[in-house]
């Protein structure tokens, strides 16, 4: 119209293609809605575990529809596969299918935003947005470090687990051959050494086991900088995967364990014992959160009420008033007190020293690191001993400390 009011032939060759395409979009548009799905391989990941994000549009496509376009929108703590998270696909008589990789690479649940689909006519003269259904979520558990302890509880409190005993009773590792006694068990005889000594032998096994593992998770504050699997790793990061690690161990070992999330009111696991009780610890474990509820000593010690002999591993960086004086409660309550220092060893290095004064920052960080050693000291003095997590290997010389103690005979005044 421009061409013909303005008499440019010129105007006109530039615009009449355009009209064109425009005209022949208008009139070969689709017809119909494309559906769509959407899928995931697998929804429960652990740490550095990847899965297939799938989108199938309908069979029945139009057959003006030329390609599909599905882009996701990224999400913290996934890679994707292509990096772009963008994949097109031309459109066929059976339908349109792709597939996008995702690597999840920190713990927690996480929600995928539902992607943006773009179903593009031929000659790219039409195109329409297409909402896909389903709401999809990964939850990835942390990740098991294969955690080991060869001296695993300090005071048993029962005869159920796979531990050995110091006392001779019911069990499955062998103790020794001795002379039958009244009250042995017939089963016990042994009939070779008996038939050869001529008198009645039986044979005796140490008792298993068992006690209650308390694991108290600082979630409280969170020190440190989180780069996920493959990086640096944060106070709660440590805590977290730490409290997996010991979890799996105690429980494949027929011990209770007992979830305590020390930033809520209502956060943990209840003590008890087999795999899906581990299941139960780590869906827990995923929603611990650094901006959880701050609680006082007073509040921690009435909310969270651990029974006497109790094995208490406190997973925590130890920088809170809180939780230390929780700590000397449980001591003075009878519990068996383990502090796993989940401070990073990095952590001056990567403090963001932009939002404090350059020349005063360092002294102070210098100085409550000081305050935190004398009280570290104090809790060592109370028999509380603490330890850097290391993975396997970490309690071994502790836990068998607190067992040489906790079988020492006590002295009542």
């Amino acid at each position: 119209m421009i061409a013909v009011l303005g008499r440019r032939p010129d105007l006109a060759v530039l615009g009449l293609p355009l009209a064109f395409v425009a005209a022949w979009g208008r009139f070969f548009r689709p017809r119909a809605q494309p559906v769509v799905t959407t899928e995931l391989d697998a929804d429960v990941l652990f740490e550095g575990q990847a899965t297939t994000y799938r989108l199938k549009v309908d069979e029945e496509l139009d057959p003006d529809v030329d390609l599909v376009v599905m882009s996701l929108l990224r999400t913290p703590w996934f890679r994707y596969d292509p990096p772009q998270a963008a994949v097109a696909a031309p459109a066929g008589q059976g339908g349109v299918a792709v597939e996008v990789g995702l690597r999840s690479e920190r713990w927690g649940l996480r929600p995928l935003e539902h992607p943006i689909v773009i179903a593009t006519s031929v000659l790219g003269g039409y195109r329409t947005h297409v909402s896909s259904t389903g709401a999809q979520a990964i939850s990835t558990l942390p990740l098991r470090d294969g955690f080991e302890a060869v001296d695993s509880v300090p005071r048993p409190a029962g005869l159920v687990g796979l531990h050995r005993s110091r006392r001779p009773g019911e069990g499955t590792e062998l103790a020794g051959v001795r002379p039958f006694r009244t009250g042995d068990r017939l089963r016990r005889i042994n009939w070779k050494v008996s038939a050869r000594t001529r008198e009645l032998h039986v044979t005796s096994t140490w008792s298993d086991r068992d006690t209650e593992v308390v694991i108290l998770l600082d979630t409280g504050a969170e020190v440190g900088i989180s780069e996920g699997i493959d990086g640096r790793s944060s106070s709660l990061d440590t805590a977290v995967r730490a409290a997996a690690s010991i979890a799996e161990h105690y429980l494949r070992h027929g011990d209770r364990v007992r979830l305590i999330d020390t930033g809520t009111t209502t956060g943990g696991v209840r003590a008890g014992s087999g795999r899906a009780h581990l299941r139960r610890i780590l869906d827990v474990l995923v929603h611990a959160d650094r901006k959880s509820r701050q609680q006082d000593e007073n509040q921690l010690a009435r909310r969270h009420r651990i029974r006497a002999d109790s094995l208490v591993i406190v997973l925590s960086p130890l920088l809170g008033k809180a939780m230390l004086g929780y700590i000397v409660t449980l001591v003075h309550s009878g519990c068996t007190v383990i502090a796993v220092d989940t401070l990073p060893p990095d952590v001056a290095d990567v403090i963001d020293l932009e939002q404090h004064d350059a020349k005063a920052w360092p002294l102070a960080w210098r100085l409550r690191l000081l305050e935190r050693r004398a009280e570290l000291d104090r809790l060592g003095d109370l028999g509380v001993p603490t330890v850097g997590w290391r993975g396997a290997g970490t309690l071994d010389e502790v836990l068998r400390d607190a067992a040489r103690v906790a079988s020492a005979p006590r002295i009542r005044s």
